[in-house]
């Protein structure tokens, strides 16, 4: 059975984009700094996306990563299929590229990906807008944190706007590393 996992990084202080945000600075002034672990690990890149088998992620990240994901996604030459939720559809899209535009919602996007991903995991990524819609909407069986041990004080918080009840979690994973600490729990219990 497919697994949804949102994977994230985040600053200690729970900001997933530094203040500053524009379309040079994607990840706000300083923000790059959130995803330094990534590069100097890609062992645990591979690790993790072994059992990947789709991605999820909003406009917003698509918008501003393409430049740099080109035709193959964010998985680079793994060539996962990338959903991507929107209200539109963009004008260009790279030729033979893996991206999916889904303009009916998240809920088509995740039962899409899953459709894509069977009996394998199926990752939303990006921003903190995405990360909480699928949290509100149940859709979420794990949540995998990369935190980053820095301060942003400001910018985009990740666990904002989830609504009044409370969701219990499972350690799964902890691991250790210079750049990030990597953390994955379970969603136990909602409500």
């Amino acid at each position: 059975m497919s697994k949804v996992i949102l994977d994230i990084s985040m600053s200690l202080d729970g900001f997933v984009r530094a203040s500053g945000y524009g379309p040079e600075e994607g990840l706000g002034v300083g923000g790059e700094r959130l995803h330094e672990w990534a590069f100097e690990n890609s062992d645990l890149i591979a690790r993790s996306l072994e059992n990947a088998a789709a991605l999820i992620c909003g406009r917003r990240t698509y918008d501003d990563s393409i430049r740099w994901w080109g035709p193959n996604g964010p998985t680079g030459d793994l060539r996962v299929p990338t959903f991507v939720v929107t209200h539109a559809l963009p004008t260009e899209v790279p030729a033979d590229s893996v991206y999916h535009f889904v303009t009916d919602g998240l809920e088509s996007a995740v039962a899409q990906a899953k459709a894509a991903a069977p009996g394998k995991d199926v990752f939303a990524m990006g921003g903190a807008e995405l990360a909480q819609r699928v949290l509100r909407a149940g859709l979420v069986d794990e949540i995998g944190i990369h935190l980053v041990p820095v301060l942003l004080h400001d910018g985009l918080r990740l666990f904002e706007h989830l609504g009044p009840e409370h969701t219990q979690l499972e350690v799964a994973e902890v691991l250790d590393t210079p750049l990030a600490t990597h953390l994955r729990y379970r969603i136990a219990a909602r409500g």
